[in-house]
């Protein structure tokens, strides 16, 4: 037992004489990491198709729950194309289609519900799916993008702000940029109405949805001769 307690109090003493340079040695690594993200040097996008990168790319929504929390949710699977003109951004397109299947909120009985008829009723409208019709400029890295959104088999026309968050090319020599964009729709509009009223007023189930998008569009590298 004596030998035991010794070694116990051998590998606290380590760790309470470790922990300045643990500590430091955290620092140190978070200092450079803020410093390299501080020098990044983004580049212009060149013109040309870009895959949206479903990997490493966000389609989420947000709706409130009896007035007084959110509840989030995202679609996984989905693709989608954005053709980029860089001499005149607002001449770019983009379109994407999503399988409602693929809807989560972290909660598997309720991504069930989400599926049935009472909402996206995914056996008759297995996809939404979003086409750009303009681009408009309103400002200075500023943009709207105007477009057709079909839900549930309603389509109708969209407004969605975005920002271009920057532009990079990858290890492999494949450019990437990144889309930052959010609008809200309001259920109703595409026949989405379950839900009831609250007896203190409100609802259940909010009536307006809250959509982000967090996009990477990526176009592979030219190949080379010897590819």
């Amino acid at each position: 037992m004596k030998r035991v307690l010794n070694t116990v109090l051998v590998i606290a003493l380590a760790a309470i004489v470790a922990q300045p340079f643990i500590k430091s040695g955290l620092s140190a690594w978070a200092a450079n990491a803020q410093e390299k993200a501080a020098k990044v040097s983004y580049v212009s996008i060149p013109g040309g198709e870009y895959k949206i990168d479903a990997a490493h790319s966000i389609i989420g929504f947000a709706i409130r729950h009896y007035e007084i929390n959110w509840v989030e949710g995202r679609f996984k699977d989905f693709t989608g194309m954005i053709r980029y003109d860089e001499k005149d951004i607002t001449k770019s397109s983009v379109e994407f289609t999503a399988k409602i299947e693929s809807i989560d909120t972290g909660i598997e009985p309720r991504n069930a519900h989400l599926r049935t008829g009472d909402f996206f009723d995914v056996a008759k409208y297995p996809e939404m799916i979003f086409k750009s019709t303009r681009v408009e400029r309103k400002g200075k890295d500023r943009y709207v993008l105007h477009g057709d959104f079909t839900l549930r088999g309603v389509t109708k026309q969209v407004a969605l702000p975005f920002t271009i968050t920057g532009a990079v090319k990858d290890p492999r020599g494949n450019m990437r940029f990144g889309i930052d964009a959010q609008t809200t729709i309001n259920r109703r509009d595409y026949g989405i109405t379950w839900g009831k009223p609250l007896d203190g007023g409100g609802l259940d189930i909010g009536n307006e949805v809250t959509i982000r998008l967090q996009l990477e569009a990526v176009k592979a590298a030219p190949k080379t001769a010897a590819e």
